[in-house]
């Protein structure tokens, strides 16, 4: 257990000695110019794992997302995407900002997208309208739990998206958790999307960095606006070191943290001044509400020694990840039922 336990989420995780030294021994370049050998093998890395033609090294799932938008869009057209999407909430407005669109947004139930609302809120370009361009799916769903998008959802929302030509983007910032709780290959879920971002600085421990992966041209084009964003990193092969050694090492044990957030949502569904949600985590994240305030209540764990995230007024969220081990969950445990019982 260490001396503060840390669950506000996976991207708090530290490079650990094997990472590190992979960084130390890393060779570099200018990788504006291309001459990164590092960057280049892990972007040649990451396209096979996700079954794409090219992907692009970017500092952060953020701006991957950004960039896609750019690239799929044009000044004008619309955006589909979740209410409760990362796109939507969490980043600073970039669609409007960056990439200068119009969102539209559609229900999701614990995550999965409402096919029907998706297929009626898509239009055409008009003398009156903006026309659709693009539909943005979250997988895993952060405001859902880490909810998996089935494939076969996928797949009908791909289908409606042909139907219109319209292009499908994948947020896929933990796709690499839905991977490990469903058993099927990223490569399937990124083959339903026109391209696809996933983190390496969330779940497999990396100190920063993401991925965008498509076709030779998006990425082409990609790598434009990355320029644009003032994202040409130069002698970043340090980071992506990084990023190759978790894609060996830090996939498999995905399913610790899957464990280790059942672990505590079982060990507090009791807990006083705890409301659960009546489902299990379906991966790394742990989502409950308070009877009382939710700040009060992240306060009270911190002074124990357990890090929290509030998300609303009466609601926490509890992320698992490789720097937390079953020590740290049953300390976290002791202490909702601790502060539950105060409040």
């Amino acid at each position: 257990m260490h001396t503060v336990s840390d669950f506000r989420s996976d991207t708090v995780t530290r490079p650990s000695a094997e990472m590190r030294r992979a960084i130390a021994d890393a060779e570099v370049g200018d990788d504006v110019f291309g001459d990164d050998p590092t960057i280049n093998r892990l972007q040649e890395v990451a396209a096979a794992r996700m079954g794409k033609e090219a992907a692009l090294f970017v500092a952060s799932g953020t701006m991957g997302n950004s960039i896609a938008m750019k690239v799929h869009t044009k000044p004008g057209d619309e955006v589909l995407m979740d209410g409760d999407a990362h796109s939507m909430l969490y980043e600073v407005g970039l669609p409007a900002v960056i990439a200068n669109v119009m969102t539209r947004q559609f229900h999701s139930e614990r995550g999965v997208p409402d096919i029907s609302q998706i297929a009626d809120a898509i239009q055409h370009e008009s003398l009156h309208g903006p026309g659709t361009a693009l539909i943005i799916l979250e997988n895993t769903h952060n405001r859902a739990g880490g909810a998996v998008i089935p494939l076969e959802v996928m797949d009908a929302v791909r289908a409606v998206a042909d139907e219109h030509r319209v292009a499908v983007h994948v947020d896929g910032a933990r796709i690499f958790n839905a991977s490990v709780a469903s058993g099927i290959p990223v490569r399937e879920y990124a083959a339903r999307a026109d391209s696809i971002t996933f983190c390496l600085s969330k779940g497999l421990g990396c100190p920063i960095g993401s991925v965008l992966c498509g076709t030779n041209d998006f990425v082409n084009r990609a790598r434009r606006v990355r320029k644009m964003l003032g994202g040409g990193m130069r002698q970043a092969g340090i980071l992506a070191a990084a990023g190759l050694y978790a894609l060996e090492h830090n996939i498999d044990r995905l399913v610790e943290d899957h464990a280790n957030a059942i672990r505590l949502a079982v060990a507090i569904v009791d807990a006083p001044g705890v409301l659960p949600d009546p489902y299990a985590p379906p991966t790394n994240m742990v989502y409950f509400n308070t009877t009382g305030p939710a700040d009060a209540f992240v306060d009270a764990l911190t002074v124990r020694g357990v890090l929290a995230n509030a998300t609303a007024k009466n609601r926490i969220r509890m992320v698992t990840h490789l720097d937390v081990d079953e020590e740290d969950v049953d300390r976290a445990a002791e202490a909702i039922w601790a502060v539950g019982r105060e409040q």
